[in-house]
């Protein structure tokens, strides 16, 4: 399977109540569909995963793989810090008809490398989908690994792809140089999308691409065919918002501006609070400086 060069990790659009909003849903993924993702990552870190229910995340993977009729890959997170519920998880995404299936780092836990390798590859004995794993020690506390992401990708079959969002390039390139040559790596950093692809990494998992995703096709074109001055500028253009998407805590400042742009409401599950008036001018600014307000 090819996860797509182009992956978002998706909001999950809430009303007020903190209900899921399932037209916003709808319109996310017709948004995201429309201007260059290649595959969605549904209830991942973005889809404030920790606050959904179970019952909740597999009533969105079942509407999002209706919803999207083939048209994209999904990818469901069913990743957690309690093996055995992501097992259970991971069953029911299957029978839910997802493409594949994004595993994070359990977090909280703070296990071994040992311990990280028994859970990736327990919880991949389960199921027969292809399987991305998510290395992302600033939210997990765990780091894993050069060794250890290159050992389940070389031991355990339907390990395919790796999210790698350490922000370490020296890291990135330990695991590129070891990996099987049939598993891919993506950039789970927005901030370092091109430099991962310079040391040889094969796509990224994005949050910006909710708003720019035809601008991140467009530089991973021009990286292709050795344009890398006009891909570079494309992603020094683009930073200070993709900075601005992680002022405070995600994914306030992306649910602020999607609403400004007219796809869903901007509320979020606490404890993740909305953007204060200071925090709104900045993204209103940089949301107007780009030009993707219509």
């Amino acid at each position: 399977m090819t996860f797509g060069r182009i992956m978002t990790a998706m909001i999950t659009p809430m009303h007020q109540t903190g209900d899921i909003d399932w037209n916003g849903v709808e319109a996310v993924l017709e948004h995201l569909v429309a201007t260059g993702t290649e595959g969605i990552v549904v209830s991942g870190t973005t889809g404030e995963s920790p606050t959904l229910t179970q019952e909740e995340k597999v009533q969105l993977f079942t509407y999002v793989v209706e919803r999207v009729k083939g048209r994209v890959n999904v990818i469901a997170g069913t990743g957690s810090n309690d093996t055995r519920s992501s097992m259970e998880l991971t069953k029911r995404a299957a029978d839910c008809g997802v493409d594949g299936i994004m595993l994070v780092a359990p977090y909280y836990n703070k296990p071994t490398q040992e311990g990280l390798f028994q859970h990736f590859s327990t919880i991949a004995k389960t199921t027969t989908l292809p399987i991305m794993v998510y290395n992302v020690p600033g939210r997990t506390s765990v780091n894993m690994s050069a060794d250890t992401m290159v050992r389940l990708s070389s031991e355990v079959d339907n390990i395919q792809a790796i999210k790698e969002a350490s922000g370490n390039l020296v890291q990135v390139m330990d695991v590129i140089s070891n990996k099987p040559e049939n598993v891919v790596v993506h950039s789970g950093v927005d901030e370092l999308n091109l430099p991962y692809l310079s040391v040889g990494g094969d796509g990224v998992v994005s949050v910006a691409s909710h708003l720019v995703g035809m601008e991140m096709k467009e530089m991973l074109e021009a990286f292709d065919r050795g344009e890398i001055a006009h891909a570079a500028e494309i992603q020094r253009k683009h930073l200070p918002l993709i900075r601005a998407l992680f002022m405070t805590s995600s994914p306030a400042p992306l649910k602020y501006a999607m609403n400004r742009l007219g796809i869903c409401e901007e509320h979020v599950r606490m404890p993740v609070i909305p953007l204060s008036a200071e925090e709104k001018l900045v993204m209103d600014r940089l949301l107007d400086e780009l030009q993707l307000l219509k």
